[in-house]
């Protein structure tokens, strides 16, 4: 059996991979009075008179749920609530794996942006943070913009998890490859989710006091080419049209092959084969190819390697260099729920992203990023994201 026979096997062996375990072993009348009546209600009591106790009485301070509706699973698409429960659980167990946090799938039955906004207003309560997963563009982007008043962490983990991996390693691929980052342009390769928290988040260098010189030039491309500020598509895409006025500077036009022509580094998060050999070699000397598509890369590390890449990743597990968020959102969540941080800011971001490049101090072409079993790397950016929620409070 291939790897995608055996995980099936394993599902239907298991009947899905999570269980709840209880803390309290229920024995005897006196343990039954304790986890129950009558003496739950006075624990009831303590946090009616005051909300905060909460954390301290209940799962809310460890607990994150993991919310989808289905829409933009893997590179599976659109295949609805109940297909998109196997990837839910799965981010759960790597929760608990990797930063002992109790995570739960919670799979909607709507993709209306106003129902999933106001059902995760509903079940909040029970929960320290939200991850948002696999939401479709642009829903994805309201969804999470509007509830970042819960007074809890609320992550779309596909935009912002992604943008943080990519940026550490960006960061030591520049240093492997000897190039300064004000010198290098950067094409991305995806107009969604992720395409468009990449941009962002790479567009803090040269503005925040850790990165004093920013890159070059970013170029965005979709499946129409690149994003520029005359695209007359982009009057019905206003997120497209805000991230066009951020990058290309000399609102350059045309295809990807069109990007790709002197650029220093490709960030794929589009579709399988999009790039070809003459695409690598159309890119400046010593070109970085990050190809993330799932589970077929925009080119396979082979024939980007043949064709002159220096730096090649991929977000699988069995090339070097995996890209994957399981570096990054552990942390992130870990370090914001220590700290009781009500929202993940823009500094914890690239607190998350700077301990993730600098957990390896000499990065090599095929190590540019630590891996995604050291479960030591969660302690890390846990810390800094901790660290700089801190101090953002202070301030």
């Amino acid at each position: 059996m291939d790897v995608y026979e055996q995980s099936v096997a394993k599902h239907r062996e298991l009947g899905g991979k999570l269980s709840i375990a209880s803390k309290m072993p229920i024995r005897n009348r006196e343990d039954l009075s304790l986890a129950y009546t009558p003496g739950v209600a006075r624990v009831c009591e303590e946090i009616a008179a005051d909300v905060e106790k909460v954390y301290e009485l209940t799962i809310k301070k460890n607990t994150v749920a993991v919310v989808s509706d289905g829409s933009a699973v893997l590179g599976l698409g659109n295949i609805g609530p109940e297909a998109a429960i196997p990837v839910m659980e799965g981010k759960a167990v790597l929760f608990k794996e990797y930063a002992d946090i109790d995570a739960f799938p919670i799979c909607l039955t709507t993709q209306n942006a106003q129902e999933i906004i106001e059902t995760v207003r509903r079940i909040a309560p029970v929960f320290g943070g939200i991850n948002l997963e696999d939401i479709g563009a642009p829903r994805c982007f309201e969804v999470e913009n509007a509830l970042q008043d819960l007074g809890i962490p609320v992550f779309h983990d596909d935009q912002h998890g992604t943008a943080i991996v990519v940026l550490a390693a960006v960061l030591n691929a520049a240093k492997v490859s000897g190039k300064s980052i004000s010198d290098m342009t950067v094409v991305v390769n995806g107009g969604g989710a992720a395409g468009t928290a990449i941009a962002e988040l790479l567009l803090c260098l040269g503005q925040d006091e850790q990165f004093p010189h920013g890159l070059k030039d970013i170029l965005v491309c979709d499946s129409k080419g690149i994003l520029s500020v005359s695209r007359p598509d982009f009057v019905n895409a206003p997120d497209k049209m805000r991230l066009a006025k951020k990058t290309n500077r000399d609102n350059r036009q045309g295809t990807l092959i069109d990007a790709m022509r002197g650029a220093d580094v490709f960030l794929g998060v589009s579709v399988a084969n999009a790039v070809s050999p003459e695409m690598i070699r159309a890119m400046n000397e010593y070109p970085i190819v990050l190809a993330m598509a799932n589970p077929i890369p925009e080119i396979m590390p082979d024939v980007a390697k043949d064709a002159g890449a220096l730096i090649v990743g991929t977000g699988r597990s069995d090339f070097p260099n995996q890209v994957n968020n399981v570096l990054a959102f552990p942390g992130i969540f870990r370090g914001a729920l220590d700290a009781r941080a009500k929202v993940i800011t823009q500094s914890m971001k690239i607190a998350a992203a700077m301990a993730l490049a600098n957990y390896l101090p000499n990065p090599t072409a095929d190590e540019i990023l630590p891996s995604v079993l050291d479960k030591k790397v969660t302690l890390a950016v846990g810390d800094a994201v901790k660290a700089a929620w801190l101090a953002e409070v202070a301030n």
